[in-house]
């Protein structure tokens, strides 16, 4: 029994897809990508679905094409998951891909994307480099693609809350809310004040530095400095710059973030760059705030450095991590108790702080 047709265009199971797995997912790309449509596609055509008998193979996803896709047909989706695995097997029309495409779409959209997401089984009997089919959705998921647009909001909403893990609700949750933020963003500073943002890419990730991180590993958290990507100084507490001795030239070194934390003999500085679409902490951005210290006598121990991105997948931290400075941290709004540390040889500055 073949599942509904006609079948959703690819383009209708993108975008499906893309509301199946939202923003803030650790490797979102392999479940949402024109290929993950595709593989679902492909797996609805032949029905390749748990319960069904039918395993789907990558070759059944390389060799499928526009023409072949149109014939929906029971009978046209039967012979070609047939005759698909055959020797010498060639479809008629354009094939979507060639077949160097079989490592992508096994070991990152299906192996590495659905399977890890409870989307897809795999039957671990067959070997990983066997010709056989070894994939199948899972039947709940596949429903997600036969229910008709009124019913599938609802059933997306609580195949995730049912399959998804708890840490990637979370992060889910926290970019959702970095969208709907309109107007100025609102942060609470660590002595109870509230201050405004403008809305931007950048407001939200501040907004969790200072709520979040700030709270996780400073034992008493103070914000020195805070500026905006518009180099629109917001905070800038001048007393205490000026009881520790740091002097900030605004024409030549504008930081994002100045944190500090009073809660133990020495005063330590925190240098913070926010980074939702470039700017992390380089090399030579970390030796013109090291030079800034130097002047107040602050000794390396006592100062650290951290570039706060949205979440491990997004595009900047992929495009700058390898130019992020060596003994300096990496942040993400999304998972706030993991630190990330460039280090070399040495212990990183922070633990969590139990309170």
């Amino acid at each position: 029994m073949y599942a509904t047709s006609p079948l959703l265009s690819i383009d209708e199971i993108k975008s499906r897809l893309e509301k199946i797995f939202p923003e803030g997912l650790s490797d979102r790309n392999y479940v949402v990508r024109d290929t993950a449509a595709k593989i679902v596609f492909v797996m609805l055509y032949i029905d390749a679905i748990d319960g069904r008998d039918i395993l789907l193979a990558p070759k059944q996803v390389y060799r499928m094409g526009d023409l072949q896709a149109n014939r929906q047909d029971d009978s046209s989706r039967k012979q070609y998951q047939i005759d698909c695995m055959k020797p010498g097997y060639k479809p008629d029309g354009t094939r979507w891909y060639e077949d160097n495409t079989r490592e992508p779409i096994r070991d990152e959209s299906l192996r590495d994307g659905f399977v890890i997401k409870g989307a897809a089984l795999v039957d671990q009997s067959v070997p990983t480099t066997s010709n056989k089919g070894r994939y199948t959705l899972q039947e709940h998921f596949a429903q997600l693609f036969i229910l008709p647009d009124e019913q599938f909001e609802e059933a997306a909403i609580a195949w995730q809350s049912h399959y998804l893990s708890p840490p990637e609700l979370a992060r889910v949750r926290i970019m959702q809310d970095r969208h709907a933020a309109e107007g100025s963003i609102s942060v609470t500073m660590p002595n109870g004040e509230v201050r405004l943002l403008s809305a931007g890419p950048s407001s939200p990730i501040v907004k969790a530095v200072i709520e979040e991180f700030a709270q996780r590993f400073l034992h008493k958290p103070s914000v020195l400095w805070l500026s905006e990507s518009s180099k629109k100084v917001i905070l800038q507490d001048d007393e205490l710059m000026k009881s520790i001795g740091l002097h900030i030239d605004q024409k030549t070194l504008l930081p994002d973030l100045i944190l500090a934390d009073l809660g133990k003999d020495k005063v330590k500085l925190v240098f913070v760059e926010i980074v939702a679409t470039d700017g992390p902490v380089t090399e030579s951005r970390k030796q013109e705030l090291i030079a800034l210290t130097d002047k107040a006598g602050f000794p390396l121990d006592q100062i650290s450095f951290i570039t706060a991105f949205e979440h491990r997948a997004a595009q900047p931290l992929k495009k700058r991590f390898s130019g992020i400075a060596v003994d300096s941290l990496v942040w993400c709004m999304t998972e706030p108790d993991l630190l990330i540390w460039l280090g070399e040889n040495k212990k990183a500055p922070f633990s969590r702080i139990e309170k």
